[in-house]
């Protein structure tokens, strides 16, 4: 029997933007826990997703956020020997989870000189509904569409 579900901590809220969604976005983007310099780059990705598009950044980044975010996704379940892909609905707390980590993966594989370059480029093309982030999004949906027939073997 598994024990019981480790609780979860709470965020505190980004100095500039006063948001727990920022704070969870920097956690995620750092690497080797050097959170000054992650959060100055991602604040700058922000400065130059406002002075290319001219809106705010953060309201741009919130929108690039929700057009990543997937509805459904397809789980492998083994069944009398095959495997089939079932579509299933994602829980909230992971469907931010999951568009926070491909906002991320597709800016790294992005071209640019910086990483808050890279975020800026990424940030900019998931809230037109384009980029490597937004095409994961419709490739899983297409993928959940296409297997829409083993529904029925609910997980």
């Amino acid at each position: 029997m598994r024990k019981a579900q480790a609780k979860k901590l709470p965020l505190a809220p980004d100095p500039k933007y006063n948001d727990k969604l920022v704070t969870r976005f920097v956690n995620c983007l750092m690497w080797g826990g050097n959170k000054p310099i992650v959060l100055k780059a991602f604040y700058d990705a922000l400065d130059k997703v406002t002075q290319t598009s001219g809106e705010d950044g953060h309201e741009v980044w919130k929108r690039a956020l929700t057009n990543v975010t997937p509805g459904v996704e397809v789980r492998s379940r083994r069944i009398g020997g095959a495997t089939f892909q079932i579509p299933s609905e994602v829980r909230p707390d992971r469907k931010i989870s999951l568009s926070i980590k491909w906002l991320i993966r597709y800016s790294r594989d992005r071209n640019g000189k910086t990483i808050a370059d890279k975020l800026a480029a990424e940030i900019i093309a998931a809230a037109k509904g384009e980029g490597g982030a937004f095409k994961k999004k419709e490739d899983t949906h297409r993928m959940a569409e296409a297997n829409k027939a083993f529904s029925h073997f609910k997980i």
